[in-house]
């Protein structure tokens, strides 16, 4: 079952325990909070041709020390004596999930608001001072707890790797795989770590358990921050709107402005989260029923591959996009698609026109009416 924490306990090292009552979840798995998405595309990405390659070329490139004083010498070690209130809440995080050994965090001068978990052999933390300066103790709490859920998850590798090849490419230009080959990594690191996100940010609800914080910092990660100016239920309502706006050229759109980005929309991000915050899944976790670490090695590939492939599909067929509209019509054979690909992409957007009634003796063929396809969820 899951504990609570109250102020004065302190347990394997870790003191300074949260100013209110939190769940701990002892022994929890990364599987109780990684989101499906992440998982196939995590298998997705270790299949891919020359990934092998390019893991032991850089594993070989930057040795963990290098990367530990890199830090060490150009940002701030948090720690009693600096940042002393990010200390206590990297050590809450790590007490919450159960993570062994807190990894080492760094504060770094940067305006841009960011934060990532980094390593070869073991992770570290960094975050910038604009992330510090823009966010309150409860958004940052979730920050932390996101990141705490990177280096539970095991995504520090993947996570360095990626940073590699896309601020180094020139240093890693000798790997004998190609230029084409390289962005085909680069692309599958960058959608993986995409969904990877999701996952975090569920790990951030777990450590910090207040919804409404984790809304806050998303919506300040988007607009700054004037959250007097922003609204949590406006804020979700943008995304309802990106998903389901527009016609097929935008679906294109969407794929071709997320291709280059290591991160999701701030707005998608928010709306998963408040879903998963609602489901069953999330309140079996709070209320102790959760997958354990020991269980693990039992874990079977095939049954985490099965359930990628469902939430696929039901996120397809519930979509609003019209792109995956279009998908779930040429799956169930229904629709003129031959039509609506002649009207050119505007057809996409709403049923086919109907025939008047006698025209040609098919205006009452139900495949073109208003229970086509095309209206369907």
């Amino acid at each position: 079952m899951g504990e609570d924490m109250s102020d004065g306990h302190q347990n394997d090292g870790h003191e300074n325990v949260p100013s209110r009552q939190r769940r701990r979840f002892p022994g929890i798995s990364s599987r109780a909070y990684e989101h499906p998405a992440d998982r196939s595309a995590l298998v997705a990405l270790r299949k891919l041709s020359g990934f092998d390659t390019v893991f032991k070329a850089l594993s070989g490139l930057l040795p963990e020390r290098s990367l530990r004083l890199l830090f060490l010498s150009d940002s701030v070690r948090v720690s009693d004596q600096q940042f002393a209130h990010l200390n206590d809440m990297l050590r809450d995080a790590c007490y919450i999930l159960d993570l062994e050994k807190v990894p080492p965090m760094y504060v770094n001068q940067d305006p841009v608001p960011n934060a990532m978990c980094i390593g070869l052999d073991e992770p570290i933390i960094v975050v910038t001072t604009g992330l510090v300066e823009l966010l309150d103790e409860e958004e940052m709490r979730a920050v932390i707890g996101h990141e705490v859920g990177h280096a539970l998850s095991g995504h520090a590798v993947y996570r360095t790797i990626l940073l590699f090849l896309t601020s180094l490419a020139v240093r890693v230009a000798w790997i004998p795989l190609g230029n084409l080959a390289i962005m085909a990594i680069v692309t599958a690191l960058r959608e993986w770590f995409r969904k990877s996100e999701l996952s975090a940010d569920r790990a951030g609800l777990l450590v910090g358990q207040d919804l409404k914080a984790s809304m806050r910092g998303l919506m300040k990660i988007a607009g700054g921050n004037h959250l007097h100016e922003m609204n949590v239920d406006a804020f979700l309502k943008q995304a309802e709107e990106y998903e389901a706006g527009g016609d097929l050229r935008d679906s294109v759109l969407k794929i071709l402005n997320v291709l280059p980005r290591s991160h999701p929309f701030t707005t998608v991000r928010a709306a998963e989260l408040k879903k998963w915050a609602e489901s069953r899944d999330f309140q079996r976790i709070m209320d102790g029923h959760y997958p354990r670490r020991s269980e693990d090695k039992d874990t079977s590939v095939t049954d985490s591959l099965r359930e990628s492939a469902s939430h696929y599909a039901t996120h397809v067929k519930s979509s609003k996009d019209p792109l995956m509209k279009l998908v779930t019509d040429i799956a169930g054979g229904a629709g003129d698609l031959g039509g609506r690909v002649r009207r050119g992409f505007g057809g996409f957007t709403s049923a086919p026109p109907r025939d008047e009634p006698g025209s040609d003796g098919t205006g009452t063929d139900g495949a073109d009416g208003p229970g086509d396809a095309g209206s369907k969820n």
